[in-house]
């Protein structure tokens, strides 16, 4: 053979037997990468790991037995554990870590069982004493401010925005008294300061607080603010003056409803056929939705009549009562306290309906009136020490909230 072939052929080996050399040092880098996963405080490295959930029928016995763990051992493990983990309180479908030894009898070393996102529990085996812990996972908490107008719905906005569903029902809530979200319209500006969470840095847990948000309510912008005016540290929120949104009385006896029917001195009954008063105002929802009372009170008197159906009537003071019609099941009592907000009933059509609803009814000093059209008393507003310390607080919040609306306006 020609040298000049022999010294091309060793060329050829050197450079095969380097590339391949190059490829398994790759793939030990990349085997060094995933073997060095540490989680909930374990080298995976370390051991055989199953990723499982739990199953029908599963418990945490019947889980370890499959580990070559005897009947007394569980037990006895079980009751060493049991201060920190009741291996009762474990749920469906939930995840568990086992973490093996690599030896030949792949003995259970460490059990882990997570209940949420963020907790988890650790029964530690690899010594005589069994060490069972409760730890969580670090939380990085980080603040967005968001603005715009509203394209539809709240929560079809917020979802546009990549934001938590959840938060849309807190506004609801925070805002209940002021605002009838079923009124707002296409176009209505909105702003809104709030924190999520963040599991490891990486993994989104949800909306944790809202900081601070306004919303355009028929010309008006409505701001909200949480402020604790109290040593119990209790949240309220209040307007840019310092006014409390709160309301003596809720807007409505039921989230997300719509108005079928108003106050009327004379409208023609859906049921009898005949013109007649409607002394109350009908909302419109699902059966079984819950019905709340719309302020605190005693109630006063819960029944069944032909007309009404099932219902309830709250005593709010000596001006004001609420009644609320047409229950598919009464849950409040004759004489028991209700505060603002506690459910006292679920939607039917009991009675005189067409459909399921709630038919509202209003008292002023013993005569049924139109509450919508009732300018209906405020809680105590906010005074003292109290306001100079809100106003601080606010002022700089709502200059963000009025900076990130006004951006977002421009871009549209």
């Amino acid at each position: 053979m020609p040298i000049k072939k022999i010294t091309l052929l060793l060329l050829l080996l050197v450079l095969v037997f380097s590339c391949t050399q190059k490829q398994e040092n790759a793939s030990d880098l990349q085997e060094q990468k995933k073997t060095k996963k540490s989680e909930f405080g374990f080298l995976y490295s370390e051991f055989n790991v199953v990723h499982d959930t739990i199953k029908s029928g599963d418990t945490f016995g019947s889980i370890i037995q499959k580990q070559n763990i005897g009947d007394k051992e569980v037990y006895d493990i079980i009751e060493k554990v049991k201060d920190t983990f009741d291996v009762r309180t474990m749920r469906f479908n939930k995840p568990y870590v086992l973490l093996r030894s690599k030896h030949k009898k792949n003995k259970l070393q460490v059990f882990i069982y997570q209940p949420d996102a963020v907790n988890y529990y650790v029964v530690d085996l690899r010594d005589t004493a069994v060490v069972a812990y409760k730890k969580a996972k670090p939380i990085r908490i980080k603040r967005r401010t968001i603005g715009g107008v509203l394209k539809s719905s709240l929560s079809e906005t917020l979802e546009s925005a990549k934001v938590e569903g959840a938060l849309a029902s807190k506004i609801t809530k925070i805002y209940a008294w002021s605002i009838d979200f079923f009124k707002l319209k296409k176009g209505d500006r909105f702003a809104l300061t709030f924190t999520e969470r963040y599991i490891n840095d990486t993994i989104y847990d949800g909306v944790d607080s809202l900081e601070a948000a306004f919303f355009e309510y028929k010309g008006k912008i409505v701001y909200a603010f949480p402020y604790a005016t109290n040593r119990s540290g209790k949240i309220e929120y209040y307007d840019d003056e310092g006014k409390t949104l709160k309301n003596f009385f809720l807007k409505t006896p039921i989230k997300f409803s719509r108005i079928t029917s108003r106050y009327s001195s004379n409208r023609l009954h859906p049921v009898q056929g005949i013109w007649k008063a409607h002394k109350g105002t009908d909302y419109a929802a699902p059966y079984g939705t819950p019905i709340t009372s719309t302020a605190a009170g005693v109630v006063e008197q819960t029944g069944f009549t032909t007309g009404n159906g099932n219902f309830v009537k709250v005593k709010h003071n000596g001006t004001y009562s609420t009644q609320y019609l047409h229950m598919s099941k009464i849950i409040a009592r004759k004489g028991q306290r209700v505060n603002q907000g506690d459910v006292i009933g679920k939607v039917g059509s009991t009675g005189l309906a067409t459909g399921p609803h709630v038919c509202y009814r209003f008292w002023k000093n013993g005569v049924q009136v139109d509450a919508l059209k009732l300018n209906l008393p405020n809680s105590e507003p906010m005074g003292g020490k109290n306001l100079p310390r809100f106003i601080e607080q606010m002022t700089p919040l709502k200059t963000e909230l009025d900076r990130a609306a006004a951006l977002e306006f421009k871009r549209k």
